[in-house]
């Protein structure tokens, strides 16, 4: 199955859609200047296992890295994801970095 991610920004999310267009999860964020910190990740339990969460995530990181922002990831599953990306460790702010 194929999602399309796209950013929602007057609801403050990233949108996960089906080829239907059904919601099938979102990521809910707070933007600041060039610092965002993505605070929610939620799948419709009807797409469960299908992978929307990682699909969700790579998306959102990869949108942050083009845009040049630095990600403060608040969301539990997204934190744990970025523990098995590091390939996204140069933008995300942790306890011993100090936000620029």
């Amino acid at each position: 199955m194929q999602f399309t991610v796209t950013d929602v920004p007057e609801r403050e999310r990233f949108e996960a859609r089906d080829e239907a267009g059904v919601v099938a999860g979102f990521v809910t964020y707070q933007l600041t200047g060039t610092i965002i910190a993505y605070t929610h990740t939620e799948v419709d339990p009807a797409f469960e296992g299908k992978g929307v969460g990682s699909t969700l995530a790579r998306a959102v990181m990869d949108d942050a890295r083009a845009r040049k922002r630095t990600v403060v990831p608040i969301c539990p599953f997204l934190a744990d994801w970025l523990v098995k990306h590091p390939e996204y460790e140069g933008i995300v702010v942790r306890s011993t970095r100090k936000v620029k």
